[in-house]
């Protein structure tokens, strides 16, 4: 199980780290301040997830791979930076899949912790979505999570997609892929048909 988490953890890192390099390269970021939106993107929410709890350390110190694959990622998205431009979603596109792969990550965590389903999903929700939050605060944006998308609520039901699949007996890698996949396609659907929440303001 652990060598599993590892491998989706890498994999979510480097699709995050891939984001981050995206939007910092967005907003004209030196070559540093790019590597540093990238890391916070692709360890932010892990970071907080393994601070909250207890007798865990934070996974990045004792895996210097993670930074590899972060740099990897940075340096990738440098290189391809035009084509990227060109292609209006591949920031959403490597978003989306660190957000699926964290999710299934931290439900996965939570769970050989011996939480409860609750407290679970909040660690999925919090690893798939805190580094993006970190990201977008640094970069002077409002968080995604924040806004109208439905964005926490994929993660959600994703997570609890897992727990039920997980409580059923269902085996790796179908019981990895299955809310990977369901995450990844449901936040493309949202963002194709614009489906959102409806937001709350105060009149003036």
């Amino acid at each position: 199980m652990e060598l599993i988490l590892e491998y989706v953890g890498l994999l979510g890192s480097f699709a995050l780290a891939i984001s981050g390099s995206l939007t910092a390269m967005d907003k004209e970021f030196d070559p540093f301040g790019v590597f540093i939106i990238a890391f916070v993107t692709a360890v932010g929410g892990g970071t907080i997830r393994d601070i909250l709890i207890e007798n865990r350390e934070v996974f990045w110190f004792s895996s210097p791979q993670y930074l590899y694959f972060i740099i990897a990622g940075t340096v990738l998205a440098i290189i391809f930076r035009k084509q990227a431009n060109k292609a209006k979603r591949t920031l959403m596109v490597f978003d989306t899949v660190g957000l699926g792969l964290f999710t299934v990550t931290g439900v996965q965590i939570g769970l050989s912790f011996g939480l409860d389903t609750v407290t679970c999903l909040i660690l999925g929700t919090m690893t798939g979505c805190f580094g993006g939050v970190i990201r977008d605060i640094l970069v002077n944006e409002v968080p995604v999570i924040f806004r109208k998308e439905v964005y926490a609520t994929i993660c959600i039901v994703g997570g609890a997609i897992y727990i039920v699949l997980h409580r059923a007996g269902l085996e790796n890698p179908y019981l990895q892929l299955i809310p990977t996949f369901f995450i990844i396609i449901a936040r493309f659907v949202v963002v194709y048909f614009k489906i959102s929440l409806p937001t709350i303001y105060q009149k003036k």
